[in-house]
């Protein structure tokens, strides 16, 4: 029988970083970053923001602790999307580049915002040419994983269908020949929902 199984990332899948981190900025500096390029990948080139060094950068990570994973926004359409896959008779779980101790903030996150997602596999991350991810998509063997990050899609298995979310596209990774990986790509989760009925295995 096949999966009814769904692995979705959350920073840009299901929850809004950019706007935790202008939210993050302006806790540690007082002020929220004026906008630079609202089509930016990159938070960095999004928003009006200086490469930090020393005691101001220390100052900014410091922001970056339970409470902030705790508190990201949803992207727009997201819950309502994710219950529509439950409604189609998937259960969902979230595969997180995210470091363990943040994995309950992160659980805790998604369930104030509605998500139907009770389970959270924090992977954390690291560079290679095997997704940090792979490893939990082997052992979850979902119909289908979803992650706005191309190289993040590099080892998961060949049976699981591979979506690309694409969001911004300046400076965007999600180009090269790594693209020959993706089963699918599209413009967010709720474009996702919207044709899964149509190209799911």
């Amino acid at each position: 029988m096949p999966s009814t199984l769904m692995a979705l990332d959350a920073d840009g899948v299901l929850l809004d970083y950019n706007q935790a981190y202008a939210s993050a900025w302006a806790r540690a500096f007082g002020r929220p970053p004026g906008l630079r390029d609202p089509q930016a990948y990159w938070v960095i080139d999004r928003w009006h923001v200086e490469r930090l060094t020393g005691d101001a950068l220390g100052q900014f990570r410091a922001c970056f602790d339970e409470e902030f994973w705790r508190t990201i926004p949803p992207i727009d359409g997201a819950v309502e999307a994710c219950w529509d896959l439950v409604e189609m008779g998937y259960s969902l779980v979230c595969v997180t580049a995210l470091g363990l101790a943040f994995a309950e903030a992160r659980a805790k996150n998604l369930r104030s915002h509605g998500f139907p997602i009770d389970r959270v596999i924090a992977t954390s991350n690291h560079s290679g040419d095997r997704s940090p991810k792979a490893d939990a998509i082997d052992r979850l063997s979902p119909v289908a994983f979803l992650d706005d990050y191309l190289p993040y899609h590099r080892g998961v298995a060949s049976h699981v269908h591979k979506a690309l979310i694409l969001r911004e596209p300046v400076g965007s990774p999600n180009i090269g020949p790594n693209l020959a990986l993706i089963d699918s790509q599209h413009v967010d989760l709720r474009a996702f929902a919207a044709s899964w009925p149509s190209i799911r295995p």
